[in-house]
């Protein structure tokens, strides 16, 4: 039997804007509603929001909630104060990734906020509860009753304050949240973001949620689906799971191994790294600038001149904000140098390129 879809809490809103649906993650989900490129635009030039109801939102508690956290995460949260949040990744013991993630040190003492992958929702919970054994934590999983929206462009801060009345963003830093309310309920803001550009994440309850995306509708806000979501990210460098992190792809070899502090303890994976650190891997993640108009996808090969594949592509666009076109690939560590050349099989054609830095687009990130 076809596993069913699920419908986020602003689902109807986004049907009766015409929205392009498509099944992404297991939920039904806008893909375009004025277009891609105007979307992209709007949030690179002035603001735009996003439903990402379908993330997950997993709540860890208890007197050895800090140490669990550590030992499930690669990033370290321990000396970091309550209204910080880190960025990391859940490892297997092997190193390839369960998740990356978000985590959010709670206001309340031993108390954490896990944001975790649409698609990986019921995976990490599981996995979460497997890693319990031995720690005095509660696991609680509560994606089904927040709603989120994210709000990104350079006047995504006026709009929160201005439109939204919510005091409290001003003075956040990047990768900072603070505590407000909505209809008496509790509404999070934090100033993260997924878009290479400054921008909040507003999570609230169901009911709230689709108050606040009506209300940020009749403001005139652009309302942008996943698809530009993916030409931002990609741009700004930023990693989706699946494509650049996966079972079979580590941190290391995805080039992010700042957020894997293999300086703790412990965690789950990290002999992995280590391993992986000092040895060098066999694959690594890199940049490919084409020189051509061509648009390279998700899979297609990454070759010599011969055309002997050494690798294969991620992701790529012709991107909207830099008119060239561009992608993420895996390729084997000894053409991973900048500048190499390589050439990318494009249906029936191969175009040359050469390697590049993976952030493609100058981000805007508050500082």
């Amino acid at each position: 039997m076809a596993e069913k879809i699920r419908q986020t809490c602003l689902h109807d809103s986004h049907l009766a804007l015409g929205a392009q649906m498509s099944p992404f993650a297991g939920f039904d989900m806008p893909i375009q509603y004025a277009g891609i490129t105007p979307e992209h635009l709007a949030v690179r030039n002035s603001v735009g929001m996003f439903d990402v109801s379908h993330m997950g939102e997993i709540f860890i508690s208890g007197p050895d909630a800090e140490r669990y956290v550590n030992h499930i995460f690669t990033n370290n949260i321990s000396g970091y104060a309550p209204g910080k949040i880190l960025y990391g990744m859940m490892l297997y013991p092997d190193g390839g990734c369960v998740d990356d993630l978000l985590v959010y040190r709670e206001f309340e003492p031993d108390s954490f906020l896990l944001v975790v992958n649409a698609a990986n929702i019921e995976k990490d919970y599981d996995w979460m509860l497997q890693q319990q054994n031995g720690f005095d934590v509660r696991i609680d999983n509560r994606s089904d009753v927040w709603g989120q929206i994210a709000v990104q462009g350079p006047e995504a801060e006026k709009t929160v304050l201005d439109v939204l009345g919510l005091s409290c963003a001003k003075d956040l830093g990047f990768y900072e949240y603070c505590n407000s309310q909505w209809n008496g309920n509790r509404l999070i803001v934090s100033r993260t973001g997924y878009t290479g550009e400054d921008g909040f994440e507003l999570y609230a309850a169901i009911a709230d949620t689709k108050e606040i995306w009506d209300i940020l509708l009749k403001a005139g806000v652009q309302p942008c689906g996943l698809g530009c979501r993916d030409t931002l990210r990609f741009e700004a460098g930023l990693p989706l799971y699946g494509d650049e992190l996966s079972a079979e792809i580590s941190p290391i070899e995805a080039g992010l191994g700042m957020f894997c502090k293999l300086d703790k303890a412990e965690f789950i994976g990290r002999e992995a790294l280590v391993a992986q650190k000092e040895l060098g891997t066999e694959r690594k993640l890199v940049g490919i600038e084409i020189e051509d108009r061509a648009i390279p996808r998700h899979g297609y090969p990454v070759e010599l001149e011969d055309g002997t594949q050494v690798g294969e592509v991620t992701t790529g666009y012709h991107s909207i904000s830099l008119d060239r076109s561009i992608c993420f690939a895996l390729v084997k560590s000894e053409y991973a140098k900048l500048d190499t050349q390589l050439w990318i099989h494009i249906r029936k054609k191969t175009f040359p390129g050469k390697v590049v830095k993976k952030r493609f687009y100058q981000t805007n990130y508050k500082k």
